[in-house]
């Protein structure tokens, strides 16, 4: 019984710890649609505002094979042999991917590798920079 109110206190410390990550990815996208001449609302809407990110960075259609690509790796990875080696290739391409499309994002504001992989590793911190900082879009690289 005392686990109970254990558990709830930790699924709510968690619920608060997800909602305060999406509002700081929320109102870093927000900034950053902003400098890139898109309207900042686009930011709320989970999906869209990656797809929003891809389109003035790279390629919009990219977006859907990443999307696709990582619900069908998902899926094949759920199955042994072959099919489980197919989904792990799948999910590294996408991931490779959206490495590519981090260096798109960075140099589209003119930082390099070296802001890529802070992009890759401490993703809200990075956009909060993009952001907020004194950097101009500069349009696809």
């Amino acid at each position: 019984m005392a686990y109970t109110g254990l558990l709830l206190a930790s699924l709510g410390s968690i619920l608060i710890l997800v909602i305060g990550w999406y509002i700081l990815q929320v109102v870093a996208y927000w900034q950053i649609f902003e400098k890139a001449g898109e309207p900042g609302w686009k930011a709320i809407i989970p999906c869209y505002n990656t797809y929003t990110q891809y389109k003035f960075t790279w390629n919009a259609n990219i977006y859907w094979f990443v999307l696709f690509g990582t619900v069908i790796g998902g899926m094949l990875k759920s199955f042994d042999g072959i099919f489980s080696v197919l989904g792990s290739a799948i999910l590294l391409a996408v991931t490779i991917i959206n490495i590519v499309a981090l260096n798109k994002l960075a140099r589209a504001f003119g930082h390099g590798t070296g802001f890529t992989i802070g992009l890759f590793f401490l993703n809200p911190i990075f956009k909060l920079i993009l952001g907020f900082g004194s950097d101009q879009y500069i349009g696809p690289q």
